[in-house]
């Protein structure tokens, strides 16, 4: 069963045409360098809202008729996609009730509220996702109005389909591969429709995070399964559970799926910023993040990433840097009790830790009798190839030690 086709992107793409920016398609001559082939990025931070949610929001909204649309509309979201809903009810003069969670940050919130002004009700309600879509759900009933999806709509995945159009129209050689996040499904949905029916041979690649596999762990079981638990840091792309209409589309399309560590894609991250000056967001770095994971499959070959967002929120930067560090081999943490005797301190730091190692973090964990107490360490390595030798020496110089690193109730518990 088709539930979208080609003609459908077409169309959406005609609604959508002088509503959203055409975003460029840039060819990356660092990321092109590292891994000896073409890279493009397809720029969707670059977008209205800073990203791609708008077109699908916009066509679904658009397409609704005056009848569905009289007690205006209703969405869940604690992010992109409630900024794109917010912007359509502003565009088109439709009234909208956006759930959020209570626990949203305000940035985001007043986000919503800037880009849908005077039409759009931001209702903050419950402490997680699922717990505004609940109550979405029943305003939606008590008040007659059209629920517009994060992902699990034709008309969605139509609109999202756009952005593989315009890759297409903008790019004048063959595309070997594309790789695109995977939260829901609704984009690489919408892509990989387009893409696979104007050049077949092109290989879909889709990304998730490592800690939200769920479409991962759908194709494995042959149905949509629901998580019981996901890592929620890649926020644009961590659902518990895919779009029914997305995984029928990716069962049939897609040619891989990638798991990507959370620490990697805090790296992208740092790197993006650092040498590309490129503002993306954990789901929009992700397609890049993977890049790593294909490096002989893409030398020498023409490969788009899709920058999905670039909605980060500077107050986590912190946060990336250090699961970037954690990740790459280059923090560590350790309990070490040290020995019963004068000037152990000082020869922990002298004939322990190496000549370019630095302590980042030291805490007493108990808060009498101080002086025998075990002591919370972070140590941040040069070279992640110090590591052998920072444990050569403190089993050399007698220093008892857990590596908090390596455990990871204890790691979640203190750090």
């Amino acid at each position: 069963m088709e539930f979208v086709q080609l003609e459908d992107i077409i169309i959406a793409n005609q609604k959508l045409k002088d509503v959203v920016y055409h975003t460029p398609l840039q060819y990356d001559p660092v990321l092109s360098e590292r891994y000896d082939c073409k890279v493009y990025l397809k720029r969707e931070d670059l977008q209205v809202v800073r990203s791609f949610k708008i077109r699908g929001a916009y066509y679904q909204i658009s397409s609704l008729s005056e009848e569905e649309l009289k007690n205006g509309i209703i969405c869940a979201s604690a992010g992109n996609h409630a900024q794109g809903v917010a912007y359509s009810c502003y565009k088109l003069k439709i009234h909208g009730k956006i759930f959020m969670p209570s626990t949203t940050p305000r940035q985001k919130v007043d986000q919503v509220k800037f880009f849908g002004k005077e039409y759009v009700e931001v209702i903050l309600s419950g402490d997680t996702f699922d717990d505004s879509f609940r109550e979405a759900m029943q305003v939606k009933e008590e008040e007659s109005r059209s629920f517009i999806h994060p992902f699990d709509q034709e008309n969605i995945i139509a609109g999202q389909g756009t952005v593989g159009l315009e890759i297409m129209n903008d790019i004048d050689e063959d595309i070997d591969f594309i790789f695109s996040s995977i939260g829901g499904g609704g984009l690489i949905s919408g892509v990989g429709t387009y893409i696979k029916s104007i050049s077949p041979q092109t290989k879909l690649i889709g990304c998730e995070p490592s800690g939200a596999p769920s479409m991962k762990e759908s194709l494995n079981q042959g149905k949509v399964v629901t998580l019981d638990q996901i890592d929620k840091f890649v926020d644009g792309a961590a659902v518990k559970r895919v779009g029914n209409i997305s995984y029928e589309i990716c069962k049939e399309l897609l040619d891989d799926i990638i798991l990507v560590p959370e620490g990697k894609i805090c790296t992208t991250i740092l790197e993006l910023y650092n040498k590309n000056a490129i503002v993306a967001e954990p789901a929009g770095a992700m397609p890049i993040s993977a890049l790593d994971f294909y490096r002989e499959e893409i030398k020498g070959k023409t490969v788009v990433c899709i920058v999905s967002g670039g909605n980060n929120d500077i107050g986590r930067m912190q946060e990336m840097s250090e699961r970037s560090l954690i990740y790459e081999g280059l923090q560590h943490y350790f309990i070490i009790q040290f020995p019963q005797r004068a000037g152990a301190l000082r020869e922990f730091i002298q004939e322990v830790l190496g000549p370019d190692d630095d302590i980042t973090r030291f805490e007493y964990t108990k808060k009498n009798n101080k002086s025998n107490g075990p002591v919370l360490i972070g140590i941040e390595l040069n070279r992640q190839a110090d590591y052998a030798k920072l444990i050569d020496n403190l089993q050399r110089k007698g220093f008892g030690y857990h590596e908090i690193n390596k455990n990871e109730s204890l790691f979640n518990l203190l750090i």
